[in-house]
């Protein structure tokens, strides 16, 4: 059967960007880790790293072990399929372990990537953007690799054993294979959050007393909070980001998937995401080779390098996904490919967006730097502003492409199909993940690869080039957010569509008409949880920041020689109380996200539910992305400050940027991000207990 040919390429994929990771890890292992000094240091950070990572997993594991006895007691009340609390465990496993394998090739990254910059910025640059490539082609081989393995241990299954009532076998299948999603993005979201809480406390704590108070450089080795930050930078901004986007690529296929069956293109509904993924791989390794800069420490220059590798796997993409969507759904289905188009072409777009409200070298940011002239107070205002700005037109870019793909793939004449077009263009943004999160995840190397210069004392031009690097990371991370938010936005969309499946496959009914008390209730309250939801993050690094603080400013004061350089600060009391406060913090707003559907649900029934989903997806997305705007922005703002503008390091307005960089770090790094993983974990949710609500809602 030809589609069953195609279906092949996708473990074939997963087994080919996992191999080619292994061999970039391999390469960066060989190449120089510098000197003793810098071994040090990169061997700290390593260890606290792991510390952290092994505190959190074994707390994350004490809830998946609950929530696992409570799926599988409602699979044997058969509310659910018997596979689906292990379907559940294997989406947490590999989510957590993609960010693990990444956050370990990082930690070994960040020396190296200083040594290297010592030769050249390209040799800093391939050697950080190596690394963040391990992490990309991880987290989609470990993706590719969970889905290929479920769909053929489903298909054996289901072809030998009864089927479900009310459901054929490949309904059966991708039935079941939604579920994991919702494993995937319990785990995911414990990452981003904790491991957000982590990173921006220790920031914050570093910034505000190291560099406003006390009035020493960043990554100074004399900073107690210095091996926390740069601890944190693994946790959170790689080990977090990888579980995270991991979970979007795997929950835009599994929800492409199973609204082509309900579209009725069966088999071949589930083969075009799958194999597109497989593409998708292919096209991040060339795209790899395409990365590669001139000695010119610049972000123009750097970008210009990593959009090529971006925009060739792109290019890549769009021509095979033509032969693939016409060989497998035919020539009637072409329509299809249209949407996969529009789905790239809109991360494309809200890459550039994103980069014209976060680089340095744009008027937005400039602007938040001219305004540190005049204090903290209109650096505060003019960020929050330019963040606001920002979200129109990413907002337009996705409506756009919500309507272009629904029109192409079928339209109002064929409804379910042009659902299928929505999701497809997800998939088709998140096609080149591979690259995508390998030019957002080099950005936390490099930022580390400037710490360890400045504590191993390195030439003064090394510390150039990995600002140089860092300055331009913040850029890809800001537009790596944009990117996963955006397709955050399409793929929730598709999961509430596969919810109305859902409870129409278990007998009742979903009508989201506005004019309901209970769908009206359900869109208000659904609108507010994004914004509680980033109220209890906030307040949980601001709290966690605050012991920071407090300790950093102890050590300056009891610690005598500390100031002079003659002692050595306490940096392992920083990463406990940052390692501590983030677990403590990161429960409440977790447990949120995964009690509200099922709470509105019973209480109000599952219409009420859609107008939750609907509420936070709106709110949620254009939060994240001002969010996640503004704070790049923030921070671009006060690297362009220390580039020698209005004052440089040590002036008025660095101090003043300093603050608004503070304020930032939150924003982009914690809240924002773990945005588009609360609106995707509620819909999960929803579908996994869909037949429960059903059964027990108390509003009929």
């Amino acid at each position: 059967m030809p589609s069953f040919d195609f279906l092949i390429l996708a473990p074939a994929g997963s087994i080919f960007a996992l191999t080619f990771a292994a061999y970039l890890a391999v390469k960066i292992l060989k190449s120089d880790p510098g000197n003793d000094t810098m071994q040090e240091i990169a061997q700290a950070v390593r260890v606290g790293a792991k510390a952290y990572l092994k505190r959190q997993y074994i707390g994350v594991s004490i809830f998946f072990a609950v929530v696992f006895c409570i799926l599988l007691f409602l699979a044997l009340k058969n509310y659910l399929v018997i596979f689906v609390p292990f379907a559940f465990l294997t989406g947490g496993l590999f989510s957590g372990l993609s960010g693990f394998i990444g956050m370990s090739i990082a930690t070994q990254s960040s020396n190296r990537t200083a040594a290297a910059a010592m030769k050249s910025l390209n040799s800093g640059l391939r050697i950080a953007f190596s690394s963040g490539a391990v992490m990309g082609l991880t987290v989609v081989g470990l993706g590719l690799l969970d889905l290929s393995i479920w769909y053929y241990f489903l298909n054996w299954y289901y072809s030998n054993n009864p089927i479900p009532q009310n459901i054929d076998k490949i309904g059966a299948i991708t039935s079941t294979m939604l579920c994991f999603g919702m494993g995937a993005s319990s785990q995911a979201l414990f990452a981003r959050v904790g491991g957000g809480i982590f990173t921006k406390a220790a920031d914050v704590g570093a910034d505000l007393v190291g560099k406003v108070e006390a009035g020493i450089p960043e990554d100074d080795p004399r900073n107690p909070a210095v091996i926390a930050d740069n601890v944190g930078d693994n946790v959170g901004d790689v080990a977090g980001m990888g579980a995270d986007l991991y979970e979007s690529y795997v929950g835009s296929i599994v929800a492409t998937s199973a609204l082509g069956v309900a579209a009725g293109l069966g088999i071949k509904g589930v083969t075009v995401p799958m194999v597109m993924a497989a593409v998708g791989v292919v096209a991040s390794i060339i795209g790899t080779f395409f990365v590669k800069s001139r000695e010119e420490a610049s972000q123009k220059v750097l970008l210009a390098a990593l959009r090529k590798g971006v925009f060739t796997s792109s290019f890549i993409v769009a021509i095979i996904s033509y032969f693939l969507i016409r060989f497998t759904l035919g020539a009637e289905h072409i329509g299809v490919y249209w949407s996969v188009i529009s789905g790239l072409i809109a991360g494309v777009l809200i890459g550039i967006i994103t980069e014209y409200y976060t680089s340095s070298g744009f008027k937005p940011t400039r602007f938040i730097a001219d305004q540190s002239l005049t204090g903290p107070a209109t650096v505060i205002i003019g960020g929050i502003a330019v963040g606001m700005m920002s979200t129109a037109l990413p907002v337009i870019i996705v409506s756009a492409a919500i309507m272009a793909s629904f029109i192409f793939a079928g339209g109002l004449q064929h409804f379910e199909i042009g659902l299928y077009g929505i999701a497809i263009s997800a998939v088709g943004m998140l096609s080149t993940l591979g690259i995508t999160l390998a030019t957002d995840a080099y950005g936390p190397v490099a930022d580390n690869a400037g710490g360890n210069a400045e504590m191993s004392h390195l030439p003064p031009e090394v510390r150039k080039r990995t600002d140089a690097l860092d300055s331009l990371g913040n850029t890809t991370a800001a537009t790596g957010k944009g990117f996963a938010i955006g397709s955050a936005a399409l793929t929730a969309l598709a999961l509430i569509a596969a919810f109305k499946d859902e409870v129409v496959r278990f007998g009742s009914t979903m009508q989201l008409d506005i004019m309901k008390p209970a769908v009206l209730v359900g869109l208000f309250i659904g609108g507010m949880l994004p914004f509680l939801f980033c109220s209890m993050t906030m307040r949980a690094v601001g709290r966690a920041a605050s012991k920071i603080v407090v300790e950093v400013r102890r050590q300056f004061k009891e610690i005598k020689g500390l100031m002079e350089g003659k002692a050595k600060p306490d940096y392992a009391r920083c990463v406990d109380i940052a390692t501590s406060a983030a677990q403590h913090e990161m429960v409440l707003p977790s447990l949120l996200a995964i009690t509200a559907p099922i709470i509105i649900g019973i209480v109000l029934g599952v219409e009420a539910v859609g107008g939750l989903l609907a509420g936070s997806l709106v709110t949620g997305f254009v939060l994240a992305v001002m969010m996640a705007n503004a704070g790049g922005a923030w921070d671009n703002a006060k690297k362009y400050i220390e580039e020698g503008h209005h004052g440089g390091k040590g002036s008025f307005a660095h101090k003043a940027g300093v603050v608004g960089d503070t304020v930032g770090d939150p924003f982009k790094d914690t809240s924002g991000p773990s945005l588009n993983i609360l609106i995707k974990l509620m819909s999960m949710v929803s579908i996994v207990f869909a037949s429960f609500i059903i059964r027990h809602t108390l509003f009929k």
